[in-house]
């Protein structure tokens, strides 16, 4: 096993993307255009762009002993991450279910299948990639209780902790957010973590210090097409995103927080970091799919240098 400065542990899954000319409302049946099969998974997305940007990554995670497995393995094998980590269980591998609408939103229903699998026993057992790594990222598609055994056991080894919490978990551990360095919740996963609305500027500033108060060191808010908010403590600063035409947003997410771990694992500021990875999210939205929407890193820095001049206080 090679050492690894980034460290993903989390969730594979297959993503089924259905075109629909809207999201369905409740009783609503509508005729999808299309139906396409990615990788995906927050988990493996992240780790894949953060291997295309130029990360040392490995991962921890399951899929299943089926041909959806084996496709996964061999999308994160090409560009770069060590899945050793990545055990194949007697289970479906799991899948993502993704509308996409007209104005390229999304919505997204998971079946966890082998994500299930990575367990506090399975990261015992793997023990020694959480001790030759840097930075940890964690996202909310496997088991809370695994996401949650790892924040400890990273804290305990002194390692930097990124949580991306997506899903929004429907409760947290007050005691787990001082162990996190840097959260990235968008608007709505900042209001379910903290039970406050957050849909304005000013509101999601207000209500990112309450994460703040609670011990996480840096709440970077992603804003969609608006860009990002950095809060820590009092200071607050707004990063717009660069201007393009959106054509699917599944992974931009993912590719922002993947963004922000390689920039600092490489010595860039939290600022730095916060205009690579709207650029890194900005590109990935122009193109269809999860992981084959990620750009590489000569793409990013083309427009990084533009970007990095564009910041306005919050």
């Amino acid at each position: 096993m090679r050492l690894s400065r980034l460290l993903v542990v989390g969730s594979l899954n297959m993503d089924m993307v259905v075109s629909v000319p809207a999201i369905p409302k409740v009783g609503e049946t509508l005729l999808g255009r299309n139906l396409q099969k990615h990788p995906g998974g927050k988990g493996a997305n992240q780790a894949y762009a953060a291997a295309s940007l130029g990360g040392n990554v490995s991962m921890i995670g399951a899929v299943g002993k089926d041909e959806h497995g084996v496709t996964l393995l061999d999308s994160l094998k090409s560009a770069g991450v060590d899945v050793s980590g990545v055990k194949q269980v007697d289970c479906n591998t799991g899948l993502a279910i993704i509308y996409v609408d007209n104005n390229s939103q999304n919505c997204i229903v998971v079946l966890q299948g082998a994500n299930n699998y990575v367990d506090e026993e399975y990261i015992d057992e793997l023990e020694s990639y959480i001790k030759d790594t840097e930075w940890i990222i964690l996202q909310m598609e496997i088991p809370q209780k695994t996401v949650e055994y790892v924040i400890r056991k990273g804290a305990e080894l002194n390692k930097k902790i990124l949580l991306n919490p997506a899903p929004a978990p429907e409760s947290f551990p007050e005691e787990l957010y001082k162990m996190i360095d840097i959260i990235t919740p968008n608007e709505v996963e900042l209001e379910s973590l903290t039970g406050l609305p957050a849909k304005t500027r000013e509101q999601i500033i207000e209500v990112a210090k309450v994460l703040n108060k609670k011990g996480v060191k840096q709440v970077i808010v992603t804003c969609g097409d608006k860009g990002a908010i950095l809060v820590n403590g009092e200071n607050a600063v707004h990063f717009p995103a660069p201007e393009v035409k959106a054509v699917d947003t599944t992974a931009a997410g993912d590719t922002f927080t993947a963004a922000v771990a390689v920039a600092l694992s490489e010595g860039k500021t939290i600022n730095e970091a916060i205009v690579f990875a709207n650029c890194s999210a900005s590109i990935s939205v122009t193109r269809p799919g999860a992981q084959s929407s990620i750009p590489s890193r000569r793409e990013v820095e083309e427009m990084f240098g533009d970007m990095s001049r564009k910041k306005l206080d919050a």
